[in-house]
């Protein structure tokens, strides 16, 4: 067998060199202990994945991503070769003697038993399956590790099958593991993008019947009708649709967060919009009841509202929630948790009735894998009990549910932990003054380090200058009113405005003519002049408090706009239109160093001021050619002209910067594939995918290619 052979060479060749290294006596400690600590690993992984695998949904802390990645490879890893010792023993026990004790190892007859349990540690916590997207395209792995490893656990049941109850035991258990590592294959299969795509494509539609149409048209043509093809309206308005939907489900709702998670699951599952995860086209009804919902909602509505659906996005992707979900979810529930509650009665009971010879600390490290087993299938279930997807089916049934008033409360007090409701800052110029006075530059001077290593350092260096910020509610308005409002303007085509990358808010602010050069050149370019013109203006502002307080707000947010999407554009170029961003931003930041570095700034005041005196009469391409790809200068040159814009009118200037931003944003957010989107919601969600999902609900998306109705025509006879 696979695992057989991969235990051999694990075992044979390392604990030989054990034997000439080691003395005997810590020779023998190690084989003692050493299947006994990894099933308790084992057991310890489990338990730090069920609990802070669904915290990083809404943590967006890099510590907790790198703490649960190690957790997620090791537990597979150490369940995996725990059951290769077990089986490397029992072969080795069946082939020398029939007894299943050894000295050396501990009782073999027990330790099978613990084959079932490293099983349900391979079918993994309800709160985390897949680590990252890429895990679901892994499924078939998995299946056929589910294959192999539930071969290896029946093959030690058989060779230590000796009649007994802690054997007869292992057989119901076995079926628990089996269960937990089939639902994890099944719910990884669910949520690969070939099958999620399949399980969201509409029924196939040949349409109205053509053929059979135009016969009976020239037909009645031929007869000497006149006849023609006169189009039927028929349907509800897309206003009574969200009413209703609403409206149906206020009655029994169990607490005010109901009908929003109402209108949100009637969103993702009924209209599907979860379509738009694996880039799928919607039709015109889902575009006009969302755009009548969310053009007459408040911002916090919306966003939260959108919360919810990538909540439910993020559970589809990562968790075993498509199955567990299900009458055949939640009787499998059951059935794994009474079966695993009557083996600990049972085996408690067999030890204090009967005499046994099995070893003490076997029997305690037996006890500790059911009650384990036990603790972590109520810790799911309490998990699964104060969910939005529970939530959900509470607010649709008027039951009499025992403690349903707190589990509404608690539910409501969860409502805040859906996503981080945060956003990194990456500051150009704040990073180049850091990483010109950084002593690993004054290393690499005297001893010559490798390229590649000289990169690692930038990008350690450029994760230490993130920031990280609550986003603001001011924030959340801003970008909802901005799009509210260009969803409602008629004279403005959505698909046009979709492609637009400030166009549309510079001619609002009938500045397009002095701006252009800014937004038609390619989008990284734009987003670092932009950049560095922000981060110039913000910080060499010396208007007044008094006159300041005014338009302090458009200043604000647009400088944690910029910051924002240089970070995307830096640590998420993936989310981004193809380019060469990486290189542009590179030879910007090598141009500030130099410039930095001849002037000998001391200072980061003292910085923005030399860079605000550098004059840009000339435009700066005209001088250095296209060999390098700064375009430090430029930002330079951008940030003049607002200077002048905003010497006569700070807060018309601040509110036009404030709006490019947001423009910028959506249209990064649009360009973005929805797998791509997806595959952040395990960093905890990023502001740009809920600005992705705002627009496509207000129908600024590409995604609604169905224009029309069903075409429904009759004969017109006369």
């Amino acid at each position: 067998m696979m695992l057989n052979i991969f235990s051999n060479f694990i075992t044979v060749d390392d604990k030989r060199r054990l034997v000439e290294i080691f003395p005997d006596p810590v020779r023998k400690q190690w084989n003692k202990w050493e299947l006994r600590g990894l099933v308790l690993l084992s057991l310890t992984l489990q338990t730090s994945l069920i609990y802070s695998g669904h915290r990083r949904k809404y943590i967006a802390k890099r510590r907790i991503r790198i703490f649960i990645w190690c957790a997620y490879l090791l537990a597979d890893w150490i369940a995996t070769v725990a059951l290769g010792l077990l089986v490397d023993r029992q072969g080795n026990s069946a082939s020398s003697s029939s007894n299943n004790s050894n000295k050396d190892y501990g009782d073999l007859t027990l330790m099978a038993f613990w084959a079932p349990f490293l099983l349900l540690h391979l079918g993994g916590p309800d709160t985390i399956t897949a680590y990252a997207l890429a895990d679901n395209e892994l499924w078939l792995r998995h299946l056929l590790g589910l294959v192999v490893q539930t071969a290896a656990a029946i093959y030690i049941t058989l060779l230590a099958w000796d009649g007994s109850v802690v054997s007869v035991l292992t057989v119901p258990m076995l079926v628990c593991g089996i269960i937990k590592y089939g639902e994890r294959s099944w719910v990884l299969m669910s949520a690969n993008r070939e099958q999620f795509r399949d399980s969201v494509l509409a029924d196939q539609d040949p349409g109205p019947n053509y053929a059979r149409f135009m016969e009976e048209f020239c037909l009645k043509e031929a007869e000497g009708y006149y006849v023609a093809a006169v189009q039927v309206d028929e349907g509800n308005s897309p206003e009574d649709d969200v009413e209703n939907t609403a409206g149906a489900a206020a009655p029994s709702v169990p607490n005010p967060d109901a009908s929003t998670l109402d209108i949100a699951d009637y969103f993702f599952e009924t209209l599907k919009f979860k379509r738009l995860f694996v880039d799928l086209i919607l039709g015109f009804h889902p575009r006009d009841v969302s755009q009548s919902f969310f053009e007459k909602q408040e911002y916090n509505t919306a966003f939260e509202v959108i919360e919810i659906e990538l909540g439910f996005a993020y559970d589809v992707f990562y968790t075993k929630a498509p199955i567990i979900y299900t009458p055949f979810g939640l009787f499998f529930r059951l059935a794994t948790s009474f079966i695993t509650l009557s083996v600990l009665l049972t085996f408690v009971a067999s030890m204090n009735m009967r005499p046994h010879k099995h070893q003490p600390e076997d029997v305690v490290i037996t006890c500790i894998l059911l009650i384990g087993a036990i603790l972590l299938e109520a810790y799911a279930a309490i998990s699964l009990l104060f969910s939005d997807w529970a939530n959900l089916w509470l607010s649709h049934r008027s039951l009499k549910f025992p403690f349903k008033h707190v589990v509404s409360s608690l539910q409501s007090s969860q409502k805040g932990k859906r996503w981080s409701n945060s956003m990194y800052q990456y500051s150009l110029i704040d990073f180049c003054l850091n990483h010109k006075s950084a002593s690993f530059q004054k290393i690499s001077k005297v001893i010559p380090l490798h390229k590649r290593i000289k990169n690692l350092w930038e990008k350690w260096e450029s994760m230490l200058q993130l920031k990280h910020l609550t986003i603001t509610p001011e924030l959340k308005s801003f970008i909802f009113n901005h799009f509210k409002e260009k969803s409602t303007d008629t004279e403005l085509d959505l698909k046009i405005l979709n492609t637009c990358r400030g166009a549309v808010s510079l001619r609002t602010h009938k500045s397009y003519g002095t701006f252009k050069w800014t937004v038609d050149v390619e989008f990284d370019h734009s987003i670092l002049i932009w950049h560095i013109a922000t981060d110039l203006c913000f910080n060499l502002d010396k208007t007044g408090e008094e006159f300041k307080q005014e338009w302090n707000h458009y200043m604000i947010l647009s400088k944690r706009l910029a910051d924002y999407m240089l970070y995307i554009l830096v640590m998420c170029p993936f989310m981004l239109p193809i380019g060469i961003g990486m290189i542009r931003f590179r030879d910007t930041c090598a141009e500030a160093m130099v410039f930095f570095k001849e002037r000998n700034s001391t200072s980061k005041l003292e910085a923005y001021e030399m860079l605000g005196q550098v004059s840009t009469k000339v435009f700066p391409a005209t001088v250095k050619g296209d060999r390098s790809k700064s375009v430090l200068f430029e930002a330079c040159k951008l940030a003049a002209s607002l200077s002048e814009m905003g010497d006569s009118d700070p807060g018309k200037m601040w509110k036009m910067v404030g709006d490019v931003w947001v423009e910028i944003l959506g249209y990064a957010a649009s360009q973005c594939r929805g797998f791509d989107h997806a595959q952040q919601l395990e960093k905890g969600g990023e502001l740009l995918t809920h600005v992705w999902l705002l627009m496509a609900h207000l129908g600024i998306t590409e995604h609604f290619k169905i224009e029309e109705g069903h075409g429904r025509v009759k004969l017109a006879v006369t």
